[in-house]
């Protein structure tokens, strides 16, 4: 597997990540929610370097199942977020791809009374939005390949991998 972004580097990104935020989120009752699974290593790193009281929530909003590497129909589970009313959300997701789970959750928070909602992703894949959608944040922009590692998975494997590596023959328009 090709390392595509290092252990390495995804610390240093971060740091900065994390400093932005801060900046951006000084003085307001601040709820991070995380979009699960992929975005747990994210979430957790990226928490801890801001400086901020804060609060965490998590909802699954997936479209992929299985072995399957092209998005299908979108799922929203919320069961576990918070009163949102009056707070103001950073999203966190793992990867901007086509740009349709994002703005589908962007809008449903905001329905569950998020004062302000804004984005940031580990990832941005260049070539695969198909809706209009600018990410607040964003740690790495990366070509159109099927990447894994540091959350991100195929199948449910390789979350675990410390750095984003480029799985050959899975959907990769490279292979």
């Amino acid at each position: 597997m090709d390392v595509l972004i290092s252990a390495d580097q995804i610390r240093a990104r971060l740091d900065g990540l994390a400093a932005d935020i801060t900046r951006a989120y000084e003085g307001k009752p601040l709820t991070v929610v995380g979009v699960l699974t992929g975005c747990l290593m994210f979430v957790a790193d990226v928490v801890r370097r801001i400086d901020l009281p804060l609060r965490v929530a998590f909802v699954t909003a997936s479209s992929y199942r299985g072995a399957a590497t092209t998005p299908g129909a979108l799922t929203i589970r919320d069961d576990s977020l918070p009163d949102l009313s009056g707070r103001h959300v950073l999203l966190l997701d793992d990867i901007l791809d086509t740009g349709r789970t994002l703005t589908r959750v962007v809008t449903h928070l905001l329905d569950r009374g998020a004062a302000s909602v804004k984005v940031g992703v580990l990832l941005r894949k260049v070539g695969r939005q198909e809706v209009p959608f600018d990410p607040d944040f964003v740690g790495f922009t990366i070509p159109d390949r099927f990447v894994v590692g540091y959350g991100l998975d195929h199948d449910d494997e390789y979350r675990h991998l410390p750095y984003i590596g480029v799985l050959p023959g899975a959907g990769d328009p490279a292979a």
